[in-house]
Formats: C-alpha cells, sequence, structure tokens
C-alpha cells in the first residue's frame, strides 16, 4: 500500500505550462498565464476529486529552453499534459515530448498552421495565422482593395503572414504592387513608407509584432499616407490597444477576437479579467482561457482520468460558448473552427476599440486543404 503522502501526491492533475514570462513576448506570456488562472477561478481547480496544479516554467521564447522545460515537466514532474507556447518555435520542440509521452499538448499561442503536423497529439485552443490572413485577402478582393501593397516585420511571423495573405488575395482576383520588409530589430519603417508611395495601392496590409504597431502608425501618419491600412489582429491587439491614441484610429484588420465583442459571456470575461488583472484582455487571453477550459472539460469527460488517449479523444470534437463567440475543435486535425471578425479600430468609451462590423463563420484552417488531411 502506498504512503498516504504519496497518495496524496498521486491525486494531484499536474498540467506544464510552458510560456515566455520574460524577454520581448514576455506580454504573451502574461496573457495566457493571468488566463489561466482566471479560468480555475472561476470555475474550480479539483474535477473528480483530484487537484489541478499549474506547474509554470518561462522559456523566454528561447527554444532550447522550450525543450529543457518540457523534458523536465514530463520528466520530474510527471505532468498529465503539455500546454502555452507563446511562439511556434516553442510548440515545434516540444512536439517530440508529446508524442514520446503520449500527453496532449495544448497549444495557446502559437499561430502557424503546421505545428499540428508535428505530433499527433498536439490540440489548439487559439487560432491560425491563416485563418485570419485568408479571410481578410477575401474580404479585401471584395470591397474595392484591388491593389495591396505590403510591409511587413522580417521575421517568420511577419513571412508567414505575407506568404498567406498575398496567395489567397491574389486567388480572389487582387494584385500585390509591392512587398517591403523591415528588420525585426530596430526598425525605422519611414523609408520603406516613403517607398510605399510609389506604389499607387488602394491598401497596405501590415504585419508587425504587437509592440512594434503603434510605433509603425505613428510613422504611417506623419508619413502623409493616405491609404487603408489592413493586418491581421496582432497589429491591433487589445492588450496594447487601449491607450494607443488617434494614431490608430481606422485601421481594419481580421482576428478571432475582441475584447469589445458584443455577447454576455465576453462581457462577463472582460469584467472579470479587469478585476483580477486591472487590464483588458487581448486575444492571447482568450486563447489561455479556452485552452484551460479545453483541458478542464476533457478531464470531465474521462472522470479525472489522465490517460492521453482518452484526453485526446475527449478533447476531439467539443464545442463551446467562448468569449470570442462558438469553438470547437475539428477532430480532424485538432484545430480550431471558429469565427473570424473583421474589425476596425474606433474610440469608443473612452479608449480605441476593436469594433467588429462583420462576420465570416467558422472558419476552419485554409491551409490544412479544407480542414482534412
Amino acid at each position: 500500500m502506498a504512503a498516504p503522502g504519496r497518495a496524496q501526491e498521486q491525486e494531484v492533475i499536474r498540467i506544464g505550462l510552458i510560456l515566455p514570462m520574460t524577454g520581448s513576448e514576455a506580454a504573451t506570456g502574461e496573457q495566457i498565464d493571468n488566463a489561466v488562472r482566471l479560468y480555475l477561478e472561476q470555475n474550480g481547480d479539483t474535477i473528480d476529486g483530484r487537484k489541478i496544479e499549474i506547474v509554470l516554467r518561462d522559456d523566454r521564447a528561447v527554444p532550447d529552453e522550450t525543450r529543457q522545460a518540457a523534458k523536465e515537466l514530463i520528466a520530474e514532474d510527471k505532468v498529465t499534459l503539455l500546454a502555452g507556447f507563446g511562439t511556434s518555435p516553442a510548440a515545434a520542440v516540444a512536439a517530440p515530448f508529446a508524442t514520446e509521452a503520449a500527453i496532449p499538448q495544448v497549444v495557446m499561442g502559437a499561430g502557424t498552421s503546421l505545428i499540428t503536423d508535428r505530433s499527433p497529439f498536439i490540440v489548439r485552443s487559439g487560432g491560425t495565422l491563416a485563418q485570419s490572413a485568408a479571410t481578410l485577402a477575401h474580404w479585401a478582393a471584395r470591397h474595392e482593395l484591388k491593389k495591396v501593397a505590403i510591409l511587413i516585420a522580417d521575421y517568420a511571423p511577419g513571412n508567414d503572414a505575407l506568404a498567406v495573405f498575398s496567395r489567397y488575395f491574389r486567388a480572389a482576383g487582387g494584385e500585390i504592387v509591392g512587398e517591403w520588409k523591415a528588420p525585426l530589430s530596430d526598425p525605422d519603417f519611414a523609408p520603406l513608407l516613403e517607398q510605399v508611395k510609389e506604389a499607387a495601392a488602394d491598401a497596405l496590409f501590415v504585419f508587425v509584432p504587437p509592440r512594434q504597431s503603434h510605433q509603425f502608425m505613428e510613422q504611417f501618419r506623419a508619413s502623409g499616407l493616405k491609404i487603408q491600412v489592413i493586418g491581421t489582429g496582432e497589429l491591433t491587439d487589445d492588450d496594447a490597444l487601449a491607450n494607443r491614441g488617434e494614431d490608430m484610429l481606422g485601421v481594419i484588420t481580421a482576428h478571432f477576437y475582441s475584447a469589445a465583442h458584443p455577447s454576455q459571456e465576453n462581457r462577463n470575461f472582460v469584467a472579470a479579467y479587469r478585476a483580477a488583472y486591472g487590464d483588458r484582455p487581448g486575444y492571447m487571453a482568450v486563447a489561455g482561457y479556452d485552452g484551460m477550459h479545453l483541458i478542464c472539460q476533457a478531464l470531465r469527460k474521462t472522470h479525472g482520468r489522465t490517460g492521453g488517449a482518452a484526453l485526446l479523444a475527449a478533447m476531439k470534437g467539443m464545442a463551446w460558448e467562448s468569449p470570442r463567440g462558438p469553438v470547437e475543435i475539428d477532430p480532424a486535425t485538432r484545430e480550431v473552427i471558429q469565427n473570424i471578425y473583421l474589425r476596425k479600430v474606433a474610440a469608443e468609451g473612452g479608449e480605441n476599440r476593436n469594433i467588429e462590423f462583420a462576420t465570416v463563420a467558422r472558419v476552419k484552417d485554409p491551409d490544412r486543404e479544407g480542414g482534412h488531411r
């Protein structure tokens, strides 16, 4: 018979949460960590008599540190599953550990489509860049933005955004009239914007890290360009948008979450997040919140049993009403099927908000060949 202390330890369900809590991506880690803990505070941290324990590891968005964290969480902390992953490289390097241990890996942050190919145990709770970029491309081509210039930060997500938007925009009949790439570190957008002026574009598609969006828009306004700025939701993330001033007004984006989403579920979520953390949630927060919902509901389906195959089966096909709207997990791809909203930044209630003006329902990842592979 196991000693009482050991029996009590076995009752704990440990979840390994790997996030960038320091470094350049710390805002991502903070949002997800906050939302994970908020969900447990609201819904309880005990399932069928077993207490959930979050074991947080800071990987600083450095893949070697992600790899070490995943290894230790599985081998030493005996976690039931892995979660978090603020960047695609982090999710990718952890994938072999999830496969070998046969435990689910819930990807809350990383948005590269191919991530779910890295392990049959990966399930995504956030969204893919392709969902937003392809939706925006179709919308732009249908709304008289026929000639689009592209300006991105020169790093993996920026290049992914360029490739996806260009492919779907051209397929919808649009024309790309120029592409420019800014260095990721210490960018100066002004010289590139002077070149954009010569392109005679109807709109400028932009993808830069959220921390650079205000600088970009300040330089865009200063350049005198009068064309429409469009992008995916990273450009106007609610986490940093509220107090960014008039430079952000009028930007149009496509994304899966806005803190201004007009549902009671979202109003409750935003109010609770503000009360707990003194700020409004961004899209990484809702991805973390929904990721925790996915995990807890799977554990409830298995009555607290933590076998990896059973948990994975419980997650596939799960559907619920999220603060972002209806969400479901595609059983064929383990990707999120969700609404993508067209939004425009406007001043409302004393702060900037992403105001939704159109909805594209039940969007699958278009790079998953219609959701089947």
